[in-house]
């Protein structure tokens, strides 16, 4: 079986097992900070077994890069990482905002770059991103591209979350400028969304986001055509690590970029 499909398998069983417990009590519960850095929710913790029991049950031969569970070693010689978000949008899947997400990856090496493989699914409604390195990408069955076009509505993403003074000061021109910002709770599927041609432009740089929030995206986006870069405006890239922290700014075209980067940095 290929890597992506093990990956949309994954995310398929996640669906299945999580897709009824959103807002409700059950989907709460503290178990203690994950690895991440977040507190641990039920609806997490069943979310990441569904995954790791899976890639056991086919003997998948990897290390598991986990948002709650840290790094598991599923074999003494494996072929790459899977790099784990299980739930992304976590306080949305608590609350019952049918905004959140699952976001599973592959990548063959200790780096964002060396990701092969990614599948994001909104766990609201099943839908799913996902692409392969050189393969494109794709929603559901159909290919996806980040828009092109000049849009009747230019839809700015901002993730302003525990933002500092100085960095809402600076982004303060784009909120001034634009009128249709965006921000919906959960950086994966915003990623993926914008890969869909759905947002022309999606920023954090806040330097907070992990890896794991990113790693599907990083691939999904890539294969769409975006523009994926760092604050400096030098291509993604980082390394698996729980200590890592990353800003980025998705592109639809120069153009986009161009204008909202002119804005920020005067």
């Amino acid at each position: 079986m290929d890597v992506i499909e093990i990956l949309r398998k994954a995310s398929n069983k996640i669906y299945e097992n999580v897709k009824d417990l959103a807002g409700t009590e059950d989907a709460a519960g503290d178990f203690g900070v994950g690895a991440g850095g977040d507190i641990s929710r039920n609806i997490d913790i069943i979310a990441e077994k569904t995954v790791l029991d899976y890639l056991k049950e086919i003997n998948f031969e990897c290390v598991v890069l986990g948002e709650e569970c840290g790094r598991v070693e599923l074999s003494n010689k494996p072929k790459g990482f899977i790099i784990m978000d299980a739930i992304d949008g976590s306080a949305n899947a608590v609350r019952g905002v049918p905004f959140f997400c699952s976001s599973l990856a592959f990548a063959t090496e200790d780096k964002l770059s060396s990701i092969t493989d990614g599948v994001i699914t909104n766990l609201s409604n099943g839908e799913m991103y996902w692409a392969s390195k050189n393969k494109g990408a794709f929603f559901n069955n159909k290919q996806i591209k980040v828009h092109k076009k000049n849009p009747i509505y230019k839809i700015v993403g901002i993730n302003t979350s525990g933002a500092s003074i100085e960095l809402m000061n600076k982004l303060h021109p784009i909120f001034k400028n634009h009128d249709h910002v965006r921000h919906f709770g959960a950086n994966a599927l915003e990623m993926a969304m914008f890969a869909r041609g759905l947002m022309d432009i999606f920023i954090d740089l806040r330097n907070k986001i992990r890896i794991q929030d990113i790693a599907a995206g990083y691939v999904i986006v890539k294969e769409a055509g975006g523009m994926l870069l760092d604050e400096n405006l030098n291509p993604l890239d980082a390394d698996l690590s729980y200590e890592t922290r990353v800003s980025f700014i998705a592109a639809a075209n120069q153009e986009i970029l161009d204008e909202i980067m002119s804005q920020i940095n005067n």
